[in-house]
């Protein structure tokens, strides 16, 4: 499993014979370091409506004719822009052609913003995502706050890569972030959804001299870097 992080929570997961990209937020992202047009992807997973999460998924699915995965509410919306899409929801799990992918939850709202109307459209209820590809596990989180669930996550899944925002304000801080990586007990945790604004500023690499310090392994990494779970 090739991981490739593209800054905020944006991560294009590559198999054997897929690629998957995971909330394709590539324009207004001041981090990205993937052109849209360049981009070639089987598979988009989105975790929630929000604008910095669903967004460039309706262009990028068009583009290449790919799959969206998401929840119920969010496929129906993309459904009327002529995207294929595969819905799912909490709980709920499928075998795909990458592997299995397993919707949990998150804690966090999921309304779809239409910039030019102003609206919002009902976005269902905010996704992890639990994915497996080759016996490897990657949890990706979402946005979330710290719940004790993630200590089942942990009991339940042998997790590889776990990726975890720890910006605070709209999602759980580095404190919160540090407490969800002991319950998972991943064999590595990865931090996310933070830097892309100055609301969300953190010190990262701080973070996982923390996580270090609780025997717990951690990496930042920068928008472009890519790793390879074996």
């Amino acid at each position: 499993m090739k991981i490739t992080y593209n800054g905020h929570s944006c991560f294009l997961i590559e198999g054997d014979k897929k690629k998957i990209i995971i909330d394709p937020f590539l324009s207004g992202n001041p981090n990205n370091v993937i052109k849209l047009e360049d981009l070639k992807v089987d598979y988009i997973v989105v975790t929630h409506g929000h604008s910095d999460h669903i967004g460039d998924t309706i262009e990028l699915a068009q583009k290449n004719n790919c799959t969206v995965i998401s929840n119920y509410e969010i496929s129906k919306f993309l459904s009327g822009f002529k995207v294929n899409v595969h819905p799912m929801h909490i709980g709920g799990g499928h075998t795909f052609e990458f592997g299995y992918l397993k919707l949990v939850p998150a804690i966090h709202g999921s309304g779809i913003e239409m910039a030019d109307e102003n609206v919002f459209f009902e976005g269902g209820h905010p996704a992890g995502i639990l994915l497996t590809i080759g016996g490897k596990v990657l949890y990706h989180a979402g946005d979330t706050s710290l719940f004790s669930d993630m200590k089942l996550f942990g009991e339940l899944y042998d997790i590889n890569v776990a990726l975890l925002p720890i910006g605070d304000n709209f999602t759980m801080g580095p404190s919160d972030a540090e407490i969800a990586a002991t319950w998972l007990k991943a064999e590595l945790t990865i931090p996310m959804h933070y830097n892309t604004f100055p609301m969300i500023e953190q010190d990262a690499e701080l973070w996982v001299k923390n996580l270090k310090k609780k025997n717990l392994e951690g990496k930042v990494m920068n928008p472009g870097d890519f790793i390879l779970i074996e």
